[in-house]
């Protein structure tokens, strides 16, 4: 009788064990989603940008078609279950993402562009997007980080192994945006 007790107990332990990582692991699927979600909002404001943009920018069209094509890298589908595909994804969008801010920046240097009311409405959007996609990047890492400790941590990374369930990608800053800021360069 004992031992069926036992049996029992550790049959019941893998299941929540296993419960434990299919819920985590779309949870962290849910939050790509999100991000997703927030990236393709971004994308789908740039061309309107670059629209407004294109009638001053002359001098700036190398980084317009920069920027050109690295939304058509961030604008295609991706597969949240393939980590390889998630990270390339994430990775694309972070460099236009940086992109993005050296062209808001070179607005600057344009006075009739900063003083347009349609390209300050697009700025204004565009920042509006920025701020969604920070909160939604914490509760995408929050969530890897949750179903990585938990298909990394023994005994989870044997139950995990069996499971088929794979760590994720975090989403991470942009070597850009990790640079130190020089303010006199800004201040000039």
């Amino acid at each position: 009788m004992g031992l069926i007790i036992t049996l029992v107990a550790v049959v019941a332990f893998l299941y929540f064990w296993y419960m434990a990582l299919i819920t985590r692991r779309n949870k962290a699927k849910e939050a790509f989603s999100t991000v997703d979600v927030q990236l393709k909002k971004r994308a789908d404001l740039i061309p309107n940008i670059l629209a407004i943009a294109k009638r001053y920018m002359q001098h700036e069209k190398d980084l317009l078609t920069e920027v050109t094509a690295l939304r058509a890298q961030v604008v295609r589908d991706v597969n949240p279950g393939n980590p390889d595909d998630v990270k390339q994804y994430l990775a694309a969008a972070n460099t236009l993402g940086g992109s993005m801010g050296k062209l808001m920046v070179a607005v600057e240097n344009y006075p009739e562009l900063k003083a347009d009311q349609t390209m300050m409405q697009a700025q204004l959007s565009y920042n509006e997007v920025e701020a969604q996609i920070a909160a939604a990047r914490r509760f995408y890492n929050s969530a890897v980080t949750s179903l990585n400790n938990a298909a990394q941590i023994f005994p989870g990374s044997l139950i995990a192994s069996m499971a088929n369930v794979e760590t994720m990608p975090f989403y991470e800053a942009a070597e850009a945006d990790r640079a130190p800021v020089n303010a006199a360069e800004l201040l000039k």
